[in-house]
């Protein structure tokens, strides 16, 4: 055993050591950056799993504040109209609104409401806008063959495109209709205002939206997939995660480089656990670099190719180098309890990615299991041997000469723990409260200047309830031990 041998810790292994408080949880600030160019209202990403993150996660992720990484375990084009659908969810003004043209017919028109889910088409004929066609219009309409100028509505409320938010709802009131047209001076169509979107934005008022006000997500990519980044970029993704397995390779590493030469997005590369993997991928160009191999909870890397660095360990290595670079870093793995967030920042990570604590929501699109009386949701390691099945693309694991792969991952259930808006106010809260014991009122600083002691295993035990439960929170699980 002549090799260096050290001791690395995990999140059960540490606590966080209270100071001298004048902060009130209520007080505290948990914005955060994800990229430099990026802000997140809450430190939280769900993960690029697909029993975790799909299109209705990324939204309610958003909504919150934090944002979704959709996975990559789908075609390229699955994947980009799952950002598409994100993207033109909520917006103040919808740009290139889907149209029809006044020749077409009434199916066509209900087709097109059914699939992208609207209740309106504006009509435009040689670019200029002559009408827009509505539920209304067709409720009681039978004939599918009708035309839609015979139906449509011709007198239009139009305005341009530097209205104000409270010009336009004044005018959606004063004329009692849903929708706003948005055109040039000339008649072109080139947007669309509904009611709809200005409740949502005032209803989520710390959402995570970009510059035009959509929501933001990000999208995970095998290494050398361009033909899915390129698809990705035309639906106006927000970041590209280059999501491995391990990435302290050159295929990794060039692929990074090759995205950032090729397109203007900014790009997160992983997963690595090392001061080395960190600062090449910094080198290669990448924007924040996610941390962790082997620390979730459906991930056998550790004990199939005894590889892999404990979590907290791994973010204090990483973290140290990409903070000289003033880049991110994100924890990917092993959070098991709420106050593992806490202590992933107190660490060093900016923000944090959730799988199994996330998998068990509403809005996850793993399916919901009754089993004993008790309701669960399926949950599976992408390394699991379903996933690498099903996967399309590279995926994020090592495939051998003859095309298999070696599981790194496995299946199972969690419980069914309701809407995801209820989940993240217990995690965000259970951070905020570590923020007010610490007495720091700040992310920045709480990742800077909170302590982390060493707990032994009577330390962690000490930790749990010591009575048996008769009533469990759905922001707690029992210690295993």
């Amino acid at each position: 055993m002549s090799k260096q041998k050290k001791y690395a810790l995990t999140f059960d292994d540490v606590s966080i050591v209270p100071g001298y408080s004048q902060v009130l949880p209520g007080d505290t600030d948990v914005s955060t950056r994800l990229t430099e160019s990026i802000k997140l209202n809450i430190p939280i990403i769900s993960a690029a799993m697909d029993t975790v993150t799909e299109e209705k996660m990324a939204i309610a992720m958003s909504q919150q504040g934090g944002m979704g990484i959709t996975h990559q375990y789908l075609t390229p084009q699955e994947q980009a109209e799952q950002v598409r659908k994100v993207k033109r969810y909520e917006s103040w003004i919808i740009e290139n609104p889907i149209t029809i043209e006044p020749k077409k017919t009434v199916g066509a028109v209900k087709r097109i409401m059914r699939e992208n889910q609207i209740s309106g088409i504006p009509v435009v004929e040689n670019e200029k806008l002559v009408g827009i066609i509505t539920k209304r219009d067709i409720l009681f309409v039978e004939n599918n063959s009708l035309k839609v100028e015979d139906l449509m509505t011709k007198k239009l409320v139009t305005v341009l495109k530097d209205i104000t938010r409270d010009k336009a709802k004044q005018t959606l009131q004063k004329n009692k209709i849903e929708k706003l047209l948005v055109t040039k001076k000339d008649g072109k169509l080139i947007g669309l205002i509904t009611v709809k979107d200005i409740l949502r934005k005032e209803k989520f008022p710390n959402a995570t939206r970009d510059s035009e006000g959509r929501l933001m997500v990000g999208a995970a990519v095998g290494v050398g997939d361009m033909k899915r980044v390129e698809l990705l970029c035309k639906e106006n993704v927000d970041v590209i995660v280059v999501d491995s397995a391990h990435g302290h390779s050159k295929n990794v590493l060039d692929t990074v480089k090759q995205i950032k030469k090729q397109f203007d997005i900014d790009v997160i590369g992983g997963n690595v656990v090392t001061a080395k993997a960190t600062e090449d991928l910094i080198a290669a160009g990448a924007d924040a670099i996610k941390v962790g191999v082997g620390a979730g909870s459906i991930c056998t890397t550790r004990v199939v190719t005894g590889v892999g660095v404990p979590q907290i360990t791994s973010v204090e290595s990483c973290s140290e180098v990409a903070d000289k670079y003033d880049i991110p870093v994100i924890s990917d793995g092993g959070i098991k309890q709420y106050g593992d967030i806490a202590k992933a920042i107190a660490a060093g990570a900016s923000s944090v990615m959730i799988g199994g604590l996330l998998a068990g929501t509403e809005e996850a699109p793993g399916k919901k299991v009754l089993l004993e009386g008790r309701l669960y949701k399926e949950y599976r390691g992408m390394g699991s041997e379903a996933a690498l099945e099903a996967r399309y693309g590279p995926g994020r694991y090592f495939v051998s000469s003859k095309g298999k792969t070696v599981p790194e991952g496995v299946e199972g259930l969690v419980d069914f723990i309701g809407p995801v808006p209820e989940v993240l106010h217990d995690m965000v809260g259970g951070l905020k409260n570590a923020m007010g014991y610490a007495g720091i009122k700040t992310l920045k600083e709480f990742r800077k200047k909170t302590k982390l002691v060493e707990v032994s295993l009577g330390g962690q035990r000490e930790s749990h309830p010591s009575v048996r439960i008769t009533k469990e929170p759905r922001n707690y699980r029992a210690f295993p031990g």
